[in-house]
């Protein structure tokens, strides 16, 4: 029986995620993962986060990549998917849900995520179009509102 004073593994740490099947994001994701979040938090110059989700069909954890930014002590993130006209996989998952983890460079984090509202949507969007221009096109090739997503920080 482990001692109470000692940590207790989440159950997100004791099921390994399925990573994305996209080359390139599989890719960074295992640069990320083998160092230990010592290298891969830089992708071309922005800063990114490992998000684990939980999925939303089969009950599996699923790990992906994507390009954050801080707004006070929340994290944020856009799911643009490229500006394809359905909402990337992990935003799906997020919505139904809202618990994943998040690696920022070697710090874990637990989080619940929510959609910026309308009221919140403009000032976020400014701050992310402002680290990454590409989601201004991605919105402009998409009938679908693309989503800024709140990941915020959650005590265990």
């Amino acid at each position: 029986m482990p001692e109470k004073d000692q940590p207790q593994p989440t159950e997100q740490q004791d099921e390994a995620p399925l990573d994305s099947p996209t080359g390139w994001v599989a890719a960074h994701i295992r640069r990320y993962d083998r160092s230990g979040g010592k290298e891969g938090q830089k992708w071309y110059g922005l800063d990114t986060l490992l998000l684990t989700t939980r999925g939303r069909k089969s009950g599996r954890l699923r790990r992906t990549a994507v390009i954050y930014g801080r707004d006070g002590g929340n994290i944020i993130v856009v799911g643009s998917n490229g500006g394809k006209p359905e909402h990337p996989l992990w935003y799906l998952n997020l919505v139904a849900s809202p618990e994943a983890h998040v690696q920022i460079g070697e710090e874990h984090l637990d989080v619940r995520a929510r959609t910026a509202t309308a009221e919140e949507k403009p000032d976020l969007w400014k701050l992310m179009t402002g680290l990454f221009p590409q989601y201004k096109s991605y919105q402009k090739k998409t009938d679908r509102e693309i989503p800024v997503v709140i990941l915020e920080p959650v005590e265990k």
